[in-house]
């Protein structure tokens, strides 16, 4: 698995549902992170991700606590509108934890503020305000692939 992916407390069935498509496409590992604003069950979420949810692993975590413990030594990025450092500036290790936070707040400001170093942003417009998840989540994962010679893909 080349990369982890992780949501935290995301809120919109479909776009973890597209998102489930794209780690099923690049062989990425899913963590989701509670309280999710959906059911994993939830018919939106099925759809959004057809049937390419047998090719995920996904793995789910009651709170960024519990994630934190069990991958305690990981290398993580934080996905922010305020980072400093463009998504593509960044030389991905494999296995890396790319975080992306809710739709309507993004990842806690805590967090942020305890790692500068590592957020990362995807460049826009000054007068937008953010991507839609899922296309943020597909553009870091394939910046990082491009950087692994789309290793295991063909």
């Amino acid at each position: 698995m080349p990369l982890n992916i992780v949501l935290v407390e995301p809120e919109i069935p479909q776009n973890t549902g597209n998102i489930v498509r794209t780690c099923a496409v690049t062989g990425c590992k899913l963590h989701l992170v509670k309280p999710l604003g959906f059911s994993i069950e939830d018919k939106y979420l099925k759809r959004a991700g057809l049937d390419y949810w047998n090719l995920v692993e996904v793995r789910l975590y009651e709170d960024l606590d519990d994630f934190f413990k069990i991958n305690l030594n990981g290398n993580f990025y934080f996905s922010t509108t305020k980072g400093l450092i463009k998504h593509n500036d960044v030389n991905y290790e494999k296995d890396s934890f790319i975080l992306f936070g809710k739709e309507t707040a993004g990842l806690p400001k805590w967090l942020l503020n305890q790692n500068p170093e590592r957020c990362i942003r995807i460049p826009m417009i000054c007068e937008a305000r953010s991507l839609n998840l899922s296309n943020s989540v597909a553009i870091v994962v394939y910046e990082a692939l491009r950087q692994f010679d789309y290793f295991g893909m063909t």
